[in-house]
């Protein structure tokens, strides 16, 4: 069992166009998340991870990001090699909007690199050879004012010390309580039937929440194990927020009553406390059809 970790760097307000030099070598389950405000006269604007800052000649851009908004209104990726593009991707499926902001979260992948933009929905994945990013560099060009600008590179530790297979079984860095959060993000399996993540007393055994999405049969179900049995499953949700392949942000924010679950920025559910002692809630366990790729809680 561990304890839950996280490091990440954050620049606040980058200018733009910005060149910076990630810091740590970029692995699968890295997260680069990027915030910022679309001008209305904007006509563009691109993201690239590059393979170090030459100009002559141009260093090699493992990911290009690249929104257009002008004439065809699509994003486009690409991978530049020895000076050279590749064939674009292009999908018209255009998720960015003049005048509003946005949140854009690049997951590197062992063989690609997964684009998904705030609310949840996911931009078609991209090639890259990560292991060339050396020097890394982030560089973003755009007409958006820099004070609407983040930049979040988050290098996220193993969630588990010896493997990253799950179950993974993690003692919570304080026990549980009226504003307490846990993150956990992730990636479904492609054939998933569902997955389950646990909160309950390391002592007793007891789960407190316990959430399993189950993709089979699109039902988000809630319940406790209280005194060695289950209680009666809830189930109602409004949308259920999962498919198969997507990337995941799942946040569980703990009050005096209830607890609450949003997916992917958007509010899920609330689930009313039954087990009470919510301070003997001290362990966390997830298993199912999913990729674990990170576990913060605070």
């Amino acid at each position: 069992m561990m304890s839950l970790n996280n490091l990440q760097n954050v620049i606040y307000n980058p200018v733009i166009p910005y060149v910076g030099t990630i810091s740590e070598q970029l692995e699968p389950g890295t997260l680069i998340v990027l915030r910022g405000h679309v001008p209305s006269d904007s006509d563009r604007f691109q993201v690239d991870l590059q393979c170090g800052s030459s100009v002559k000649p141009r260093a090699d851009v493992a990911f290009h990001f690249n929104p257009r908004f002008k004439r065809a209104n699509c994003v486009v990726c690409n991978t530049l090699r020895n000076e050279k593009w590749g064939w674009e991707e292009i999908t018209y499926d255009m998720p960015f909007k003049k005048e509003k902001s946005f949140e854009i979260v690049i997951m590197v992948l062992k063989e690609k690199f997964q684009v998904q933009k705030s609310g949840g929905s996911q931009l078609p994945s991209n090639r890259g050879d990560i292991s060339k990013i050396v020097p890394r560099t982030v560089y973003t060009k755009s007409k958006a004012s820099p004070a609407n600008h983040t930049l979040t590179c988050a290098k996220i530790l193993p969630t588990n010390c010896l493997s990253k297979t799950l179950p993974f079984v993690a003692r919570l860095n304080s026990s549980m309580g009226p504003g307490r959060t846990i993150v956990i993000k992730g990636e479904v399996n492609t054939n998933a039937k569902g997955f389950t993540v646990d909160l309950l007393s390391g002592k007793s055994k007891d789960i407190a929440l316990h959430l399993n999405p189950r993709l089979n049969v699109k039902a988000f179900v809630r319940n406790s194990f209280l005194q060695e049995a289950w209680g009666e499953e809830e189930r109602n949700i409004t949308c259920f927020p999962f498919s198969p392949g997507m990337y995941f942000e799942m946040i569980i924010y703990c009050d005096a009553r209830e607890f609450k679950v949003a997916v992917n920025g958007v509010h899920s559910l609330e689930y009313k406390h039954r087990f009470k002692e919510l301070s003997k809630v001290d362990t966390l366990e997830i298993d199912g059809d999913i990729h674990l790729l990170e576990v913060r809680s605070w």
